[in-house]
């Protein structure tokens, strides 16, 4: 989880502890301080269901652009993959195009000599 994350699980976790010991202290009647925690833990409840569901948010929209990125710089990769291996292609081809012709020059100049011989 990031830092803001854990901040706000502790901001509530905080509110909620402090809350309840406050409602324990009080010197009001069992039932209505059972009343008011009751209350103070479906108040907790919904603040936290409410945080997860950012928070699960947030991680599905970071998760979306950083695949996207990461999509991308691949395609960026494969292209510039493509256009140097089209590069080395286009050089030994012409490599192999030069041997050939001094093969066909060494091939003519063993014949002319084999003549003379």
């Amino acid at each position: 989880m990031s830092k803001s994350s854990n901040t706000v699980l502790g901001l509530l976790a905080g509110t909620a502890i402090g809350a309840t010991l406050g409602i324990l202290f009080a010197p009001d009647k069992g039932s209505i301080t059972r009343q008011r925690l009751s209350e103070e833990a479906i108040n907790a409840k919904d603040n936290l269901a409410t945080k997860a569901t950012e928070v699960r948010s947030k991680v599905a929209e970071t998760y979306v652009d950083k695949k996207g990125t990461f999509d991308e710089k691949m395609d960026s990769i494969l292209t510039s993959a493509s256009y140097k291996a089209e590069d080395v292609i286009t050089s030994l081809e012409s490599k192999l195009q030069d041997l050939k012709a001094r093969n066909k020059r060494l091939q003519k100049n063993k014949v002319v000599q084999g003549d003379n011989a």
